[in-house]
């Protein structure tokens, strides 16, 4: 991502690709008119200059299509990009140009950063000075190794959130368990919502929680909510007007209405937050729609895990809401910081640290805290996730954990809702199963829980997927638990699907056919834009 900056020396190339556009009808206009016989249309002789204009045009355009080419190739080596997602654009530049541009023009640019940086600044110089009131120092921890010590001040350095004690949380298992305590929650607010997250559905949970929250609204209770623009792009102008009449705010992160000419259509808000009265907070893995219910009939059963949090943990989840609401909105609601954050008392004994990265944090945050946890993990290392196409330092961390004797376990969905993912991730197996990691894959439904156990002392749960895209492009949230029953309370719903899954045998993947390894292959080339 540091790559970006380098990209400010040159033009937005949305002004390149409308100047194609309108050169693409020119041509499509002289090809039309070269077509037709002047003999037979006299008055359109006068359009012709000169014989095979249509030949001398199009060339011309080839000649300025190849050179955009080219030029692009240029930026992506100045970008300094991953050796690998270098190469995977320049191969797909060389033998899909046409394509190669217009899906780089789409994705591929990463300009922004310095920009999102500077715009998330603005409200840091609000926000920061109450951090010292919510956050503790590490004298008051439970007794941690070297290592898990470290990986607090790993998430303080790098994405400048400290450790707070003193917090009660509730893991909660599938929708089934997360919409009614969502619903429980919002029922009970008395001063605002802040609802944010990447899907928002018009179907019976969606309409069931917008109800609801108009209920709130009625009452005089503020609500606002982030959807992003891509994943809730099929959300209704019905369904919004319905909440902004009763007085919500609404605010699509990054609308993408024509992807050619955005280039925030990259970057997505993939958090799913909800904070209610700023002393009730959830965070995880589970967005608003019918299908995490398990009413989508092609999916079935949907697996996820999310946390209730209580305690000064969530001041921190509220922080990252206004945040985000100042990047859509640039209010920064300074007036409204007293009651957005209420002075807490103690209510649990949970050791709690939030951590989040994106476009607008000098550093991959997420993916380092990861790539810690799994290099130092001394004992045991459960995973869970729904996609995973990890960068090689994941790969690496991984791989190292489990020759050095950790008890390394991974899940996966058998049945795969994006199929070039799956193809990628299963093209990272055999060298996975040849280390000792143990894969399986979960087939009662789909299995959406962003989960990680370390020791059986250390967990997070949160947005984040182990692929690249969460690790540098989306904006992602996690909470990490440095509490022995919380761990295992997760690690008994780790073995539980367990019950549910097929592990993978290495030497009968070894036998896979001929087409698996094809496509695993032609997936992992892609896998640095995936």
């Amino acid at each position: 991502m540091r790559g970006g900056a380098t990209m400010q020396r040159f033009k937005p190339l949305k002004f390149i690709i409308i100047f194609l556009f309108i050169l693409l009808l020119f041509v499509t206009e002289v090809y039309l008119i070269n077509r037709i016989d002047p003999a037979s249309v006299p008055s359109l002789a006068r359009y012709i200059p000169f014989p095979g204009m249509w030949e001398v045009t199009l060339n011309i355009f080839s000649v300025i299509f190849a050179s955009l080419v080219v030029f692009t190739a240029v930026v992506i080596f100045l970008e300094r990009r991953d050796p690998a997602k270098t190469v995977a654009w320049l191969l797909i530049l060389i033998f899909l140009p046409v394509m190669g541009f217009i899906l780089y023009l789409t994705i591929g640019r990463q300009f922004r950063k310095r920009r999102m940086v500077r715009k998330k600044a603005a409200l840091n110089n609000y926000i920061y000075p109450l951090d010292e009131s919510f956050s503790e120092h590490e004298s008051g921890l439970p007794h941690l190794t070297r290592s898990k010590e470290r990986l607090i001040r790993l998430i303080l350095s790098n994405a400048n959130f400290p450790i707070t004690l003193n917090n009660s949380l509730r893991v909660l298992t599938d929708g089934q368990e997360i919409f009614p305590a969502f619903m429980e929650a919002i029922k009970e607010a008395k001063k605002h919502i802040h609802l944010e997250t990447y899907i928002l559905r018009d179907d019976q949970i969606g309409n069931e929680i917008k109800d609801l929250l108009i209920a709130k609204a009625k009452e005089g209770v503020k609500v606002r909510i982030i959807y992003d623009g891509l994943g809730s792009r099929k959300l209704g102008k019905k369904y919004l007007q319905e909440l902004n009449q009763a007085g919500i705010e609404t605010e699509p992160f990054f609308p993408v209405k024509l992807p050619f000419l955005h280039s925030k259509i990259n970057y997505r808000n993939h958090r799913k937050i909800l904070v209610v009265d700023g002393t009730t907070a959830f965070v995880g893995g589970i967005n608003i729609g019918d299908e995490y219910l398990g009413r989508d009939p092609k999916i079935g059963y949907w697996r996820d895990t999310h946390l209730e949090l209580r305690g000064n943990a969530v001041y921190f989840l509220q922080r990252i809401f206004l945040q985000d609401w100042y990047f859509v909105t640039r209010q920064a609601l300074e007036e409204e910081f007293s009651g957005l954050f209420p002075v807490k008392e103690p209510c649990g004994n949970k050791v709690v640290q939030i951590t989040a990265s994106g476009p607008d944090t000098e550093w991959e945050a997420i993916m380092q805290v990861f790539y810690y946890a799994m290099a130092t993990a001394e004992k045991s290392l459960y995973v869970t996730s729904p996609y995973f196409v990890p960068n090689e330092s994941i790969l690496t961390a991984l791989k190292t954990a489990a020759l050095s004797g950790v008890d390394v376990k991974l899940i996966l969905p058998a049945k795969p809702d994006h199929k070039i993912v799956f193809w990628a991730s299963m093209s990272y197996m055999e060298e996975l199963l040849e280390t000792g990691v143990e894969v399986y894959l979960y087939h009662k439904g789909f299995i959406h829980a962003k989960t990680m156990m370390i020791d059986g002392i250390v967990s997070t749960v949160g947005s984040a997927n182990m692929d690249q895209r969460s690790f540098e492009l989306n904006f992602e949230v996690n909470a990490f638990i440095y509490d022995e029953e919380t761990t295992q309370r997760l690690e008994k719903d780790f073995f539980e699907d367990l019950k549910h899954c097929q592990q993978i045998d290495l030497e009968t993947f070894k036998e896979r056919p001929l087409t698996n390894r094809f496509l695993e292959s032609g997936a992992r080339l892609l896998s640095p834009l995936l």
